[in-house]
């Protein structure tokens, strides 16, 4: 490896930094961004052993959640749990977000989440900073439900005497 190789590499990780950063800046100003809701697998820690999935599924699109900062979490001092309309917990959010929507919750901005939906092990949130209410993207047609076709390969028994019918 010749001192250009070099140069190129370091050059390179400096590029990584400096996306990272400009990444992480943006992030800090975004009025209105969808999170992910990690941890929806697990038990709650109330006494009733709530499940959070169960929660995320009885969750309708648009409904309100609140996002609380954990300073207390074992795991991650700056964690942001996610509570349903009904006060239980779905979940938190991603550790690689959720330092910067802790901060800014911390510092005080207004911040209106709504639930956005629920894609294999992960819950969506949609939260908006600074007031008013966040909007939820459209929907894309990959994420829409393939429509019911008539002939839905469910064939029913006949009814008969033989059956009990």
């Amino acid at each position: 490896m010749g001192q250009d190789d070099c140069t190129i590499t370091v050059s390179r990780r400096n590029v990584r930094a400096l996306d990272a950063g400009a990444r992480r800046h943006q992030l800090e100003h975004m009025d209105e961004l969808t999170l992910a809701v990690v941890g929806i697998d697990f038990p709650n820690e109330d006494k009733a052993r709530s499940n959070r999935r169960f929660e995320a599924m009885a969750s309708a699109i648009g409904d309100p959640v609140t996002l609380r900062p954990d300073p207390r979490n074992r795991h991650d001092p700056q964690a942001v749990a996610v509570f349903s309309q009904r006060d239980v917990q779905l979940g938190y959010l991603s550790a690689e977000r959720a330092s910067m929507i802790g901060a800014r919750l911390r510092r005080g901005e207004e911040a209106v989440a709504i639930y956005q939906g629920l894609k294999g092990s992960v819950a969506y949130i949609r939260v908006r900073f600074g007031g008013g209410a966040p909007t939820l993207p459209p929907v894309r047609a990959d994420d829409a439900p393939a429509p019911v076709s008539p002939d839905d390969g469910f064939y029913p028994d006949p009814d008969g005497p033989e059956w009990g019918a």
